[in-house]
C-alpha cells in the first residue's frame, strides 16, 4: 500500500480543497452537470496516477459508443480497474461496485458523483433491484460498469468464471457491450513499494445488441470472456 501513501503525499497541498470541492459535488450531485463532477474526478486520478508512478497504455477509445446507453465489462484484477477505466474513459459512466467498497472514504463520494451502485451478491432481491436501477439508466443514455467475475482474479492475467447474472443489464437495455480487457493491473498494490510500474487497459470492439439477443446470459458472458481473453492472449504473447 506503500503506492497510495506515495500518491498522497506528494499532493498533500491539494488534498484539503479537492477533498472539500468532491464533498460539495457529492452531496448535491443534483445541482452540477455530471460532465463537470466526472472531469474533476478524472482529473484527481490523473494526478495520483502520475504521482504514484503508474503508466497506462491504453487503446481502443473510438470503440466506446459516442451516443445513447452502453456496457462495458472486464476482467477484475484488483482495486485499482475502476480508476484505470475512468482515467482513461472522458465519457462519464457508473460502476457496479461490491457493497464492501461503497462506504469507503472517496469511493463513497466518487459513486455518489457518478450514479454509481453497490451490490450486495449475497443478496438475490438486492442485487436484481441494482440491475433493474442499472437497465433504467443505461436506457437513459448513461454507460456503467461491471466486473462479472464479481470479485478479484487472484491469478494474474487469468481470469476465473464470469457470473452470467451480470450481462441482464445489457440484455435488458438492448444497448451495445464493450468488453475491456485490463493487463497487469494487479501489480500496482500487490507490489511493494512505489517503484514504476506499467499496466494495459483495452477497450474491444463493442457487441451490438442484434449479435447477442437470442443468446442466453451464460452463453453471452461465455462469448464477452472468451473476447476478453483472446486479447490477453495476444498482448502477453508478444
Amino acid at each position: 500500500m506503500n503506492r497510495i501513501v506515495t500518491m498522497v503525499l506528494k499532493n498533500t497541498f491539494l488534498v484539503p480543497g479537492a477533498w472539500g470541492k468532491l464533498c460539495r459535488y457529492a452531496k448535491h450531485p443534483e445541482k452540477y452537470e455530471e460532465k463537470e463532477m466526472y472531469g474533476f474526478i478524472r482529473d484527481i486520478l490523473l494526478r495520483g496516477i502520475r504521482s504514484g508512478n503508474i503508466h497506462i497504455l491504453s487503446s481502443g477509445q473510438e470503440n466506446l459508443p459516442k451516443e445513447g446507453g452502453f456496457m462495458l465489462y472486464g476482467n477484475h484484477q484488483g482495486m485499482f480497474d475502476p480508476l484505470a477505466v475512468v482515467a482513461t474513459c472522458q465519457r462519464p459512466l457508473g460502476v457496479v461496485m461490491k457493497k464492501e467498497l461503497y462506504n469507503i472514504p472517496f469511493i463513497h463520494q466518487v459513486a455518489l458523483c457518478t450514479k454509481s451502485f453497490a451490490m450486495d451478491r449475497e443478496d438475490v432481491r438486492q442485487s436484481l433491484t441494482v440491475i433493474q436501477q442499472v437497465t433504467t439508466e443505461v436506457k437513459k443514455g448513461r454507460a456503467y460498469l461491471i466486473f462479472p467475475e464479481g470479485t478479484r482474479s487472484r491469478l494474474g492475467n487469468e481470469m476465473v468464471d464470469f457470473h452470467s447474472g451480470s450481462f441482464r443489464c445489457a440484455l435488458r437495455s438492448k444497448c451495445p457491450i464493450v468488453p475491456i480487457a485490463l493487463i497487469d493491473c494487479f501489480k500496482v498494490l500487490d507490489q511493494q513499494g512505489s517503484a514504476p510500474v506499467s499496466v494495459q487497459i483495452h477497450y474491444l470492439k463493442p457487441i451490438p445488441w442484434e449479435e447477442y439477443k437470442d443468446l442466453a446470459t451464460t452463453e453471452i458472458a461465455a462469448l464477452v470472456k472468451s473476447r476478453i481473453a483472446e486479447k490477453i492472449q495476444a498482448v502477453t504473447a508478444e
